[in-house]
C-alpha cells in the first residue's frame, strides 16, 4: 500500500479528533471539593470572552481553533491535489506545520496553571487527548504531503 493512500485517512481521523477535542471536556477541575467543572475548549474560550479576557480569548481562538482548522483544510486541499493551487498549498502546509503543537502547549499550560494555583485540582479528560491526537496526526499528514511534493519535483 502506498504512503499516498494513508494521507486521507490521517486527515480524516485528525479532523474527527479535532472536532471531538474542541467539544469534549479538556479537563476536570475541582475546587475545594465542592465545585466541579468539565470545560471544553470552546467552553473555555466562551468563559474567557464573557469574563472580559478578550485578548486571551482571541489568542486561544487563533492558535487552538483557527490555526488547526486552517491547517486541516489546507492539508485536505493539498492531499486532493487541486491542480491550480498544489504548490502554494504545499508551501502553506510547511508554514502552518511550524505552529502545529502550539495549540496543545497552550491547553497544557491552562491545566498546569489550574494545578499549581493550589485552589484547584485539574485532571486531563478525553477532549485533551483527542485534541493532541489531532495535532499529531495532522503534523504527520503534513509531513507526508511535503515529503511527497519534494519527491515529485
Amino acid at each position: 500500500m502506498q504512503i499516498r493512500s494513508f494521507i486521507p485517512i490521517l486527515l480524516f481521523i485528525a479532523t474527527f479528533s479535532l472536532a471531538l477535542g474542541m467539544t469534549m471536556p479538556l479537563m476536570s477541575v475541582s475546587r475545594l471539593y465542592f465545585f466541579d467543572e468539565n470545560p471544553s475548549l470552546l467552553g473555555l474560550i466562551r468563559s474567557l470572552w464573557s469574563g472580559g479576557e478578550w485578548f486571551l480569548a482571541a489568542i486561544v481562538t487563533i492558535f487552538s481553533v483557527i490555526l488547526p482548522v486552517t491547517k486541516l483544510a489546507v492539508g485536505q486541499l493539498a492531499a486532493s491535489q487541486v491542480p491550480a493551487a498544489a504548490h502554494a498549498l504545499h508551501s502553506w502546509i510547511t508554514i502552518l506545520s511550524k505552529w502545529s503543537m502550539l495549540d496543545v502547549l497552550l491547553v497544557a499550560l491552562v491545566i498546569f496553571g489550574a494545578k499549581t494555583s493550589g485552589l484547584a485540582t485539574a485532571i486531563a479528560q478525553p477532549g485533551l487527548w483527542f485534541f493532541t491526537a489531532s495535532a499529531i496526526l495532522s503534523a504527520a499528514a503534513a509531513h507526508l504531503i511535503v515529503r511527497e511534493e519534494t519527491s515529485v519535483t
